[in-house]
């Protein structure tokens, strides 16, 4: 059973948000070891959400019971918020729920700035590091490789190359609203990682031409030779020099006493948790823009044929969580023709068989599972799954393991999409 437990920018208050705030690797790691029923683990941790997708060998109910303590229980020792609070708001979605959320958190449907690019590649390393860790399963990498395929077709769909949305963009729209042009502005970068680059093309695109990047780790020198932009070492001057302040990083918190008396900027936080302490924002000529402001000014729309894109990534999901309903019959089914099959094969061996009465038995079998298979997934398609494994059980009497319920159009609160709540 595919589970995902998620906190987001939806369902969570920005503070507990911030708090929740993790290594998605480290986050990963500890809920793959925390029952022996879960098969695998994917999280993603990223600025507006923290969420762990699970593969868990276990029915239902037992299985959201294993999700919900194992993400719980991860958090409360990656970040040090306890079981009691970490998932107070968070959904606990399950098979075909969390499927459509993939595909559709993948897609950037559910970002604060709908239609961000950046998701898609966050998504990807996230299933790529759990794979070569170990940590996910097949089930979930087949989920991830197709939800981001279907990122990809979303984004031609809905045109998104075009209107680059992203939170970046987002942010630098706001500041650029007060400013009469971005060109001769002085802008002070502070990071260099998954942001820094689309934070620069995006401030190319405005005709920014007074890009310096500050690193707290030393890269800055490596980072402004690639990007065309000039390194520093040194904050405190960097910041008096600055008209636009972003930062971007996880190595770097500053305070109001980091800032000079006669420093003047606008100020972007990126980062969760905060590079920059609310606290600079009530500094005499200082205005700060936060993800939590960046939230509340986010337009609900953001791309023309958001609908078209959405279109896309309810039909794959669709027909992702149907095969996935049927593949537990398909594989019933196969498994005991082909096991019939090898025992004629083995009395043909002992009767002295050549290898062509082997040969002819595969071939056969291979034919005659073709169209089973096909139609089972055809069925499928059309909400008819229960169906299919009915006749493979009524048929062959074999017993078949039931995967996914249906798949509603949307996702849905209720029995299994609601807040999982182990505070109450």
């Amino acid at each position: 059973m595919l589970l995902c437990v998620t906190a987001n920018h939806r369902n969570t208050p920005f503070d507990l948000l911030e708090r929740l705030s993790v290594d998605a690797e480290a986050l990963t790691a500890q809920v793959a070891a925390a029952h022996a029923a879960v098969r695998g683990a994917v999280g993603i941790s990223t600025c507006n959400r923290v969420e762990v997708y699970l593969d868990i060998d276990a029915p239902d109910p037992l299985a959201r019971e294993i999700a919900s303590r194992a993400v719980a229980d991860a958090l409360d020792s990656v970040a040090g918020v306890g079981t009691s609070e970490a998932l107070t708001t968070a959904e606990l979605l399950n098979d075909a729920r969390a499927i459509h959320h993939l595909f559709s958190v993948s897609a950037g449907l559910e970002s604060v700035a709908v239609g961000e690019e950046e998701i898609a590649g966050q998504v990807k390393r996230a299933a790529s590091v759990a794979r070569e860790s170990g940590a996910s399963s097949p089930a979930l990498d087949r989920a991830f490789q197709h939800a981001i395929r279907t990122a990809r077709a979303a984004r031609a769909e809905g045109d998104a190359s075009r209107t680059g949305r992203s939170l970046v963009r987002l942010a630098l729209d706001l500041v650029g609203s007060r400013l009469r042009s971005w060109e001769g502005v002085n802008v002070l970068l502070v990071g260099t990682g998954q942001y820094a680059a689309t934070t620069v093309a995006a401030l190319r695109e405005r005709g920014a031409d007074r890009i310096r990047v500050y690193s707290p780790t030393g890269r800055a020198q490596v980072f402004a030779a690639r990007s065309e932009t000039e390194p520093t070492n040194d904050l405190a001057p960097s910041l008096v020099w600055a008209d636009v302040v972003i930062t971007c990083t996880t190595r770097l918190s500053i305070a109001a006493a980091d800032v000079p008396e006669d420093a003047r900027f606008f100020a972007v936080d990126l980062g969760l948790p905060r590079n920059i302490d609310p606290a600079v924002g009530e500094l005499y000529g200082v205005t700060l823009l936060d993800l939590e402001t960046l939230r509340m000014h986010a337009p609900l729309v953001h791309w023309s044929a958001e609908e078209d894109a959405r279109a896309v990534v309810d039909s794959a999901a669709h027909d992702f969580a149907s095969h996935a309903q049927v593949t537990p019959a398909i594989v019933a089914l196969r498994e005991h023709v082909l096991s019939l099959v090898d025992d004629e094969i083995e009395r043909a061996r002992r009767r002295g068989d050549d290898g062509r009465t082997e040969e002819a038995l595969r071939h056969l079998a291979g034919v005659l599972l073709h169209t089973p298979s096909t139609r089972a997934r055809a069925h499928a398609a059309r909400g008819e799954a229960d169906a299919v494994s009915s006749a493979v059980e009524t048929l062959f009497g074999i017993e078949v393991q039931r995967a996914m319920p249906s798949y509603p159009h949307a996702v849905e609160q209720g029995e299994h999409g609601e807040a999982v709540g182990l505070g109450s």
